[in-house]
């Protein structure tokens, strides 16, 4: 079974199918924290992109929390899955009290991130959404909805490895999925990586510390 040494190596590794996306005006890397932030990094130093996080808080359901009923990123912007707020009969007070919550725990995230700098600005852009690997995809398709309320131009769904079997859903909802592996006998990100230790938020202010000097592409 390959593995990735870590997400250094998957980074690079990600970054050779995305060279098409090299040296272009239009194109801003984003990765979902934090353990996609040093993969983006990586992409985003070979492509010569700017460089920032994309923060994702999911809604859960109360008392079925590993249940999305929406979710809030970067921007302001929020989702909701109409379907099991409705199949559920989950009332507007508690959406907007969950909704709270989780906008405290993303506040803190981008000024623990990137201090007083503001969001990205994606309309009309090119974005490269980058995470470490995806499952269910779940985090992945609500960051996917909120670019879509930023008007960006292009959405493509970056990352090391992918369940095979969430790969097909995902491309429907966006411009271009590149992985690359898609294994079907998945079982979990981790499984892929030889060093998949946590990510830290002082890691993340670091890269994108690194990322934001003017000696990189900002």
């Amino acid at each position: 079974m390959m593995q990735f040494r870590n997400r250094v190596e998957a980074g690079q590794q990600l970054a050779q199918r995305l060279v098409k996306y090299a040296n272009r005006s239009d194109v801003l890397v984003l990765a979902l924290p934090r353990g996609g932030v040093p993969v983006g990094y990586e992409v985003a130093q070979a492509l010569h992109a700017p460089f920032d996080v994309f923060v994702v808080r999911k809604l859960g359901v109360p008392g079925h929390e590993e249940l999305a009923m929406g979710a809030i990123a970067s921007g302001g912007v929020r989702v909701l899955n109409g379907d099991v707020i409705e199949g559920m009969q989950i009332p507007d007070d508690v959406i907007d009290a969950v909704a709270a919550r989780e906008l405290r725990e993303l506040e803190r995230r981008e000024r623990a991130y990137r201090d007083d700098r503001p969001a990205p600005d994606v309309q009309g852009r090119t974005a490269i959404l980058v995470d470490d690997g995806i499952a269910t995809g779940s985090t992945m398709k609500a960051a996917v909805e909120a670019l879509r309320q930023l008007e960006a131009s292009r959405i493509v769904v970056a990352t090391p490895i992918a369940a095979l079997s969430t790969v097909g859903e995902m491309q429907t909802a966006v411009d271009e999925l590149v992985a690359v592996m898609t294994p079907a006998d998945f079982g979990g990100v981790g499984r892929w990586y030889e060093d998949f230790s946590q990510t830290t938020d002082e890691e993340v202010r670091d890269l994108l510390e690194r990322a934001s000097r003017p000696s990189n592409p900002t």
